[in-house]
């Protein structure tokens, strides 16, 4: 692998965890929302990632990862009595976004620490080439 495509990796790793970053900022800053009817209330976003393949057959591989897009989840959304919101409905109902606050945080922490080893790829090759310059001297 050049030197230049581990870079490319580790820059694919870091806009991938950027966006699922993002992403779950946005789920928890939502989490206590409400809404009038279940097709107006947030719903969680989830980034879909894939593997970027270099080479065909055999002799591909994966070097990287791009963002495929941010989807909503299907999971079911919640509600509760609330007579007095103004956003209740004719049954005094509301409704709250299907986000789990402990499952986002952890999806934080992960999408974190995998950022900071694609910074460390990023710092180690970096050291590595500047290592190599240096034995031509």
């Amino acid at each position: 692998m050049s030197l230049f495509r581990i870079f490319d990796t580790a820059a694919s790793g870091m806009a991938a965890q950027s966006v699922r970053l993002n992403t779950t900022a946005s789920n928890l800053a939502n989490a206590d929302s409400v809404g009038s009817s279940p097709d107006t209330v947030y719903r969680a976003r989830e980034p879909v990632f894939a593997a970027i393949q270099r080479g065909l057959g055999r002799d591909a591989e994966a070097s990287g990862v791009r963002v495929l897009g941010v989807t909503e989840s299907q999971a079911p959304v919640g509600s509760r009595y609330e007579p007095g919101n103004p956003l209740a409905d004719a049954d005094g109902k509301v409704y709250t976004p299907n986000v789990n606050p402990v499952d986002e945080l952890v999806n934080m922490i992960s999408a974190s620490r995998a950022y900071q080893n694609d910074v460390e790829v990023m710092n180690n090759a970096k050291q590595l080439a500047l290592k190599t310059l240096d034995l031509g001297k």
